[in-house]
């Protein structure tokens, strides 16, 4: 074999082991990849579904939805319905943005701010798109099969009472959380806690399967507030009627149960529906029989006649002599509309006399004054518990000058709410105990505090009856088969450099039945336009609308005396 043969037989040989190892690599290439294969298939099972579940299981939020408000008779205040809310990944969702118009219009948004809420969140995985929505339209949403697109259950805070109850009971935010009335001061109570859930996704961001859930949701507890939504409602109606009537600025009913401390209504005017978020201004919202405070005039009179009695100085029967007419405190003329002379305790209630009433603050001594009406609660909080609550304002009696201890005597220099003015009166009905302010339905009373004697609070009532029968300042507030006992109010408002000379507050405060009290009620009109003006002449009449039905709802047996009464017929004596 010559040269050139041995030559072309080794490169062949070379080539074929070339080829061999080629095909022994490929080979052993395939049997590595299949023995992978069956590793991964038959004993890496769990790996391989971790694996998937890291990239389609997602935990979601189980929301807990927030506890109902009642009234004390498990009527609705304020309940939460199912809503939802649609979110979306920016990052998924950016590769459809050929259907953000379509979403767009689901959502009755407009779509280029969309688009750019869209763009600007791409380093997010959570975007809010739209918020409690109902379940029909989030349907409609989800039925794009857009990709990250995913709807989330929330509850939405729902008022049945509207705005009857609104400054009551206030609202919640979005988030559920309470920024006014009662569901701000007990949003601890209502509020729930959030669960989790463990949840299977399709391509599409969708939850397809709840695999587990890892928390379960606490949700809110139930408030029993005190609130008897028939005099509410009463109240409310009444209320509105008499300040469109004497075109009013504003005005508050306040209703306490004396027995238990309880609020049974509390409304206001101008109101506002809770429901309505548009409505919602500091102006509107403001629960004004907690937070506003006024001078109550001729109102206060009851509390000094109180602690003329407390003094020991005076006693049902005494006499002031309120001749000739008015009394000269420093530089100030203080007078009566007539020139009453000598008169009882009662006249000088009844009759309204500033100067009879001077005259006894003026005798009693300031600290003594200054105490009593702590006592009854003036210039400090009710314990109600309401938020934003005033305390009102009783300066001290060592800042007193002479002119302010007269001045306290027919309700000017002191600034109450109607709340407090409330409590007060409900202590003059509970035989001079008083209790602390309950806006939760009780099961026992609240533990009362005694400020006066018992015999001085029914002299003090039997004074008020006075008030509202014929010839009384109050007469109007009289209720037909029932004794009633009150007090009216007329009181200037205050203005830049001096009080005002034709805006007032006109007030009634009262007791009802008299005999034995079930509920005190006051009455604030303010800024009463027109000819009347007179707490008698604008609050009374409205306190004695309120009382004949709230009594009736109450089924309180009617207590005025019958005169000579065919049986089944009940006649009011007059005196």
């Amino acid at each position: 074999m010559n040269r050139g043969a041995r030559t072309k037989q080794l490169i062949r040989k070379k080539f074929s082991h070339r080829v061999f190892m080629v095909i022994l690599f490929f080979a052993l290439a395939a049997i590595a990849l299949l023995a992978r294969a069956v590793q991964l298939q038959v004993f890496n099972t769990e790996f391989l579904n971790q694996q998937a579940d890291t990239r389609h299981l997602r935990t979601e939020k189980i929301s807990a939805h927030r506890g109902s408000v009642i009234d004390r008779n498990g009527e609705p205040l304020a309940i939460s319905t199912p809503v939802d809310s649609v979110w979306a990944n920016p990052q998924k969702l950016v590769a459809a943005v050929d259907h953000v118009p379509e979403l767009a219009g689901i959502l009755n948004v407009d779509p280029d701010q969309l688009m750019r809420r869209i763009t600007r969140s791409m380093d997010k995985e959570f975007l809010y798109l739209k918020r409690h929505l109902s379940p029909e339209m989030a349907a409609q949403v989800l039925n794009l099969k857009l990709p990250g697109v995913s709807a989330l259950r929330e509850y939405r805070r729902y008022y049945p009472a509207g705005e009857v109850a609104g400054h009551l009971v206030g609202f919640t935010n979005i988030d559920d959380d309470g920024q006014e009335g009662l569901e701000l001061a007990f949003n601890h109570w209502l509020s729930g806690e959030s669960g989790s859930k463990r949840v299977l996704k399709d391509r599409f961001g969708r939850a397809v399967e709840n695999v587990a859930n890892i928390k379960s949701p606490r949700h809110g507890k139930e408030l029993r507030s005190s609130i008897d939504l028939r005099l509410q409602y009463l109240a409310y109606r009444t209320l509105k009627g008499a300040i469109q009537k004497h075109k009013a600025g504003s005005g508050s009913v306040v209703i306490l149960d004396v027995r238990t401390g309880e609020v049974l209504a509390m409304v206001n005017q101008p109101s506002y529906n809770p429901n309505d978020r548009s409505q919602f201004s500091a102006e509107r919202y403001r629960n004004r029989a907690v937070t506003d405070i006024f001078e109550p005039g001729s109102s206060i009179k009851p509390l000094i006649l109180a602690a003329a009695l407390e003094s020991g100085r005076y006693q049902g029967s005494s006499v002031i002599d309120t001749s000739p007419g008015y009394v000269i405190v420093g530089p100030k003329r203080i007078e009566d509309p007539n020139n009453l002379g000598r008169v009882s305790l009662t006249t000088i209630l009844s009759r309204s006399s500033n100067v009879g009433v001077t005259k006894i603050a003026m005798s009693l001594e300031a600290d003594q004054l200054w105490q009593t009406m702590t006592r009854f609660g003036l210039g400090s909080l009710t314990s109600s518990g309401f938020p934003g609550e005033s305390a009102g304002l009783l300066t001290h009696y060592n800042d007193w000058r002479q002119i302010s201890q007269a001045t306290l005597g027919y309700g000017y220099g002191v600034s109450v709410t109607a709340l407090q003015l409330a409590q007060a009166y409900a202590a003059i009905g509970s035989d001079g105990e008083i209790r602390p302010v309950s806006l939760v339905a009780l099961d026992q009373p609240n533990v009362s505090r005694r400020i006066i004697s018992s015999e001085n609070a029914l002299t003090i009532r039997q004074m008020m009856e006075e008030v509202v029968r014929p010839g009384g300042t109050g007469s109007e507030a009289s209720v037909p088969g029932y004794r009633i006992a009150g007090k009216t109010g007329t009181s200037w408002k205050f203005a830049p450099g001096g009080y005002s000379e034709d805006k007032y507050f006109s007030i009634f405060a009262g007791l009802a039945p008299a005999s034995d009290p079930r509920v005190a009620t006051v009455v604030i009109i303010d800024e009463p336009t027109g000819n009347l003006y007179y707490g008698g002449d604008v609050a009374a009449p409205l306190f004695g609308n309120v009382m004949a039905e709230s009594l009736r709802l109450l089924a309180v047996p009617p207590d005025a005396a019958l005169v000579g009464a065919p049986e089944g017929v009940v006649q009011v004596m007059s005196q």
